[in-house]
């Protein structure tokens, strides 16, 4: 496998990174990071749920659907350290993953779309399929790292809010939805280190590796011998001998 073609594992890379944008970002909507349940004795009266997220928080009976309580400026206020992370390390991963996105796609784009023969002008450029594949890559490890490890502290600090006052805490869906999409990243970063780990016997540095050295243009053949071309001006002048 070669780094002159577009493969199945840039492809399926591609497409796990957008799977895995797109699962972030609901998991950064999402107002189901942490549950408060609250039990009621009294017969006459429901348990009360609140659902906190990141930037909202709702309060529901059981049994209902609606908010009986929809705070919008949550996010403002929020008294929870985890959350707190979380609202800057979320976002800022979704944007590394979309930047990672949009090298992985000028490297196909390049790949797909170039000339047969290189142009010798642009032999020195910088931009080529397995050098933005390799910077994706590391975007997207980088992405996936940012997004992980809060998500994972939210389980150490529920914990610490349980012991701190009531058992009353848990964690909801929404920790789950954004621990797969940081695994989703960490594979799409797999996928195109194998690629490019694949590709690397080509004769070049790994940030340039395609079109890097002018010995390849003898490959292509001229559309005229050396010799034709001094043909304009060689001469053939007779030589007379004399016999006695």
């Amino acid at each position: 496998m070669g780094c002159r073609d577009v493969h199945a594992a840039t492809v399926l890379s591609f497409l796990c990174g957008i799977a895995s944008v797109a699962g972030l970002f609901a998991g950064t909507m999402l107002p189901n990071w942490r549950k408060l349940r609250l039990i009621t004795f009294n017969r006459n009266e429901k348990n009360l749920t609140v659902y906190t997220g990141l930037w909202v928080k709702c309060a529901r009976y059981d049994g209902s659907s609606d908010c009986l309580m929809y705070d919008t400026t949550w996010y403002s206020s929020v008294d929870q350290l985890d959350l707190r992370v979380l609202q800057f390390a979320l976002p800022l991963s979704i944007l590394v993953a979309m930047g990672a996105l949009l090298l992985c796609l000028i490297g196909m784009c390049n790949t797909a779309f170039r000339s047969s023969v290189p142009n010798i002008k642009l032999a020195k450029c910088l931009v080529n399929s397995a050098g933005c594949h390799l910077v994706a890559g590391l975007l997207f490890f980088l992405a996936g790292t940012v997004s992980l490890s809060p998500s994972i502290w939210v389980f150490f600090y529920n914990i610490h809010l349980n012991r701190k006052f009531e058992p009353v805490f848990t964690f909801d869906y929404a920790v789950y939805v954004t621990i797969a999409s940081a695994g989703g990243l960490f594979m799409t970063s797999l996928l195109l280190f194998i690629w490019y780990c694949a590709c690397k016997s080509l004769p070049s540095p790994f940030w340039q590796p395609l079109y890097s050295h002018p010995p390849s243009m003898h490959t292509y053949p001229q559309p005229y011998s050396a010799r034709s071309r001094l043909s304009a001006i060689e001469i053939d002048i007779p030589v007379v001998s004399h016999t006695t």
